[in-house]
């Protein structure tokens, strides 16, 4: 399926999408969302593609925020519940496919380009880059999730201040909250999350998927029920075949071969 919005490149086990609306700064309009869904329905299916990798087009910006001019054609509150509720609902599908999802963050992710790399698994940013929920400079409030995963990742103060004041910072600044996991050169950017993601497609693809969905479910839950999903989860890899290979693999002194079976 071609993508007008959106370009794909498969290496080897990884597939990177990049956001290609450089002249706007890769602003997500509903065109791009849709584009979005319809690639991670794709991607899910695909296996051949055992991690991701979502960045931006050009120097300036991973994503940018919103489209400003469907903002600003928003004419009533039924409107806006609606446009966040669909920005939510990809963001969602980031967060819960099964395959990881890392964010090379090449430069500006403000507003929604900032919710985005947070519904992602990992987030690797270039040193230059600048990132921040900036919506309350435009008389709105973060809606595609920014008032909840922001303050699950930094903290309640942390997060106010970010939301209320607009504030933009720095890539060191997010990694020092814990915004972003790495900062990297701009030249290594791609370089650093092509080798986590291929860190990561080496590894058994079912024993990913249910740690990435242990995890996610767990950090909304109380410590004993999330350990008793763990539990769950841990039980249903232990059928596989991939843990016999695994286990096989390392009493044998040799690398395993991982099926997703």
């Amino acid at each position: 399926m071609g993508y007008s919005s959106l370009l794909l490149a498969r290496e080897e086990d990884i597939t990177i999408v990049t956001f290609n609306r450089p002249k706007v700064l890769n602003a997500l309009n509903h065109a791009t969302m849709e584009e979005l869904s319809a690639v991670l329905d794709e991607l899910a299916d695909d296996s051949n593609t055992r991690c991701i990798i979502l960045t931006g087009a050009g120097e300036r910006a991973f994503v940018a925020g919103a489209d400003i001019n469907e903002l600003r054609a928003i004419t009533s509150a039924a409107d806006g519940a609606a446009f966040a509720a669909k920005g939510q609902s990809v963001l969602f599908k980031v967060e819960n496919l099964e395959k990881p999802v890392i964010a090379a963050i090449n430069g500006y992710a403000l507003g929604g380009g900032c919710e985005l790399a947070m519904a992602c698994d990992i987030r690797v940013a270039a040193d230059g880059a600048r990132l921040g929920q900036t919506e309350i400079s435009l008389g709105i409030i973060p809606g595609w999730g920014g008032t909840q995963r922001l303050p699950r990742l930094v903290g309640k103060g942390r997060a106010k201040w970010l939301i209320l004041t607009g504030d933009m910072i720095s890539a060191h600044e997010a990694l020092r909250i814990g915004l972003v996991d790495f900062v990297v050169a701009a030249d290594k950017l791609m370089e650093t999350a092509k080798e986590l993601a291929h860190k990561i497609a080496s590894k058994a693809p079912l024993a990913v998927a249910w740690a990435k969905r242990s995890i996610n479910v767990g950090a909304e839950t109380d410590l004993v029920t999330a350990c008793a999903y763990e539990a769950s989860q841990f039980g249903l890899v232990c059928g596989t075949e991939d843990r016999l290979e695994g286990t096989s693999a390392f009493l044998e002194k040799r690398p395993p071969q991982f099926r997703g079976q």
